[in-house]
């Protein structure tokens, strides 16, 4: 049975926020750089340093984006990209009526 959805807008949507995220990804690195050297700051009270820590958590979340964006490519239905790619590339068909 066919799909109705356009599996291949799905990935190409994938394609876009997988760009984003990883334009995001070396602005959060340093970001976490910062946030690890801040820890030690010498006589910092624990309470920040608690904050900080789940700062530098909060940021590694990134990796957790990127699973999720890889869990949406797996559920695609096998080949169906390239089906609906190939079938693109032949040009549409106009649909019949009798």
């Amino acid at each position: 049975m066919p799909i109705k959805w356009s599996a291949l807008m799905v990935s190409e949507a994938m394609d876009m926020v997988e760009e984003f995220v990883n334009q995001a990804s070396d602005p959060l690195e340093q970001a976490k750089i910062v946030a690890n050297e801040a820890r030690k700051i010498p006589s910092l009270p624990q309470y920040l340093d608690q904050r900080l820590v789940r700062l530098i958590c909060d940021i590694e979340r990134i990796d957790y984006i990127k699973s999720a964006i890889k869990a949406v490519r797996k559920d695609l239905p096998d080949g169906a990209v390239e089906a609906e790619r190939r079938s693109l590339s032949h040009g549409r068909q106009p649909v019949l009526v009798s």
